[in-house]
């Protein structure tokens, strides 16, 4: 059944919220409606609820292949669904690296059979692939990865003249996780020279410092100035680095546009002391000014995307000393919860998450017919109750790694029922698994 009425909820779209009928038949946003009548499909009554468009994820690390006793696509997507995101878009950085077509395409061949989301993937570029990389189908891809400054095998792209040919040859957006690694070599062995092995973790946003990822940001924005690249630069870590974009054009005309990401705007350094390297991500999370600057640069569109970074490890993994365990943490069930705490503390209005989570990563993307909650569009719906408060605890955590740096935490709010293509796919706790997510195609040419 793809075929439903929701009646009596607040509907949160392009800047406003009013109250009003959704028809979905078929998967598709039929009507519209201050009030919908019908007789003979399914009816919800969202009185007290929020429904906004399903969030779309634009980076996530769902580690599969080759990884996936940390996650993988079923598992993932499944959290993911709980938590209000219909659609994601997943980093090459698997393994294999997804750095040729035939290992990006089966990527998407487990994706369709796994997925409970919608989904798209990136391409890898690397110092030798150029040729590869020029045959993603702009249509059917989310578009080109670049690691500037973390090491991640052999898809650091450090060669100059390569990166500029890269960003000279394609016309897809180029999305880059940016620190500079000369920088954070130097930092490294200056603080292994006083500590050895045993560096506190406290030191993590001093040695991944801000310099490190203004001087790599700032370069990457240069090049993409230089050649006219559509350039998309990823978790946004830094005040400083704000200062490298505009808000005085509209989204539409950006060449260079920004993303924030859950973590960096809810903990700061002061959090290091309690949570550990539980909360050890690169970019690393930086003080308590950077964080308002982040949540300043959002508000005022400078920044135009937030994002999860969702990267799984196990906890035996993440439990490691400073130097021996991974960076990234499991975030695509609470990203939506802790926006909307942020809401509720009248951080940032429910539109504009609204816009920055689901519009602009459409917007930004290209993506068909996703995002909004408009007549004709894809029925990718959540329904949200503000006034349903859950702790975050180890039986309740979806991730196949089983842990999260929320835990202990109560959120207000309380994602009630999840519409992927206009399947209800999760209904207060029960996944519908009969029915996969789709493959999301790009409005390009």
């Amino acid at each position: 059944m793809n075929s439903y009425l929701i009646k009596n909820a607040n509907i949160v779209n392009e800047g406003t919220t009013f109250l009003g009928d959704v028809l979905i038949e078929n998967g598709i946003i039929k009507k519209i409606s201050a009030s919908v009548s019908t007789n003979s499909i399914p009816v919800i009554d969202a009185k007290g609820h929020h429904l906004i468009p399903g969030l779309i994820d634009d980076q996530v690390h769902f580690r599969e292949p080759g990884l996936t006793h940390k996650a993988n696509i079923g598992s993932e997507s499944r959290a993911a669904v709980a938590g209000g995101i219909t659609t994601f878009i997943e980093m090459p950085n698997t393994v294999p690296q997804a750095t040729t077509q035939k290992l990006l395409q089966d990527k998407f061949d487990i994706a369709e059979k796994t997925s409970f989301a919608n989904y798209s993937f990136m391409f890898g570029g690397t110092n030798d692939n150029l040729e590869e990389l020029l045959l993603t189908d702009p249509k059917t891809v989310a578009g080109i990865k670049l690691f500037l400054g973390s090491s991640t095998g052999n898809m650091l792209v450090d060669n100059l003249e390569v990166l500029e040919k890269i960003f000279s040859s394609t016309q897809l957006i180029i999305s880059v996780h940016c620190e500079d690694e000369a920088t954070i070599k130097k930092n490294t062995a200056h603080y292994k020279e006083i500590y050895g092995e045993d560096i506190p973790i406290e030191l993590h946003p001093v040695i991944r410092s801000e310099e490190a990822c203004y001087l790599s940001s700032s370069k990457a924005i240069a090049l993409a100035k230089k050649t006219g690249a559509r350039l998309h630069v990823f978790h946004l870590s830094t005040a400083k680095e704000t200062t490298l974009f505009r808000n005085d054009i509209p989204l539409e005309e950006k060449q260079i546009t920004a993303e924030v990401c859950v973590h960096h705007l809810w903990f700061s350094d002061e959090d290091y002391k309690e949570k550990g390297t539980h909360i050890k991500w690169n970019p690393a999370v930086k003080t308590a000014a950077d964080r308002k600057g982040l949540w300043d640069a959002l508000l005022d569109d400078r920044i135009d995307i937030i994002a999860s970074d969702h990267a799984p490890h196990t906890l035996e993994e993440k439990s490691n000393s400073y130097m021996n365990a991974p960076s990234g943490g499991p975030l695509v069930q609470h990203t939506l919860l802790a926006l909307l705490e942020k809401v509720k503390q009248q951080v940032i209005p429910i539109e504009k998450l609204v816009e920055k989570a689901c519009h602009n990563p459409a917007k930004i993307f290209q993506i068909e017919k996703r995002g909004f909650i408009k007549e004709g569009y894809f029925a990718d719906l959540v329904l949200v109750d503000t006034n349903a408060p859950q702790t975050v605890h180890k039986e309740n955590i979806l991730y196949k790694c089983g842990w999260s740096p929320f835990e202990g935490t109560t959120f207000s709010s309380s994602v009630t029922h999840t519409f992927v293509n206009g399947v209800l796919m999760y209904d207060r706790g029960v996944f519908n698994t009969t029915i996969k997510g789709k493959r999301v195609t790009f409005n390009r040419s």
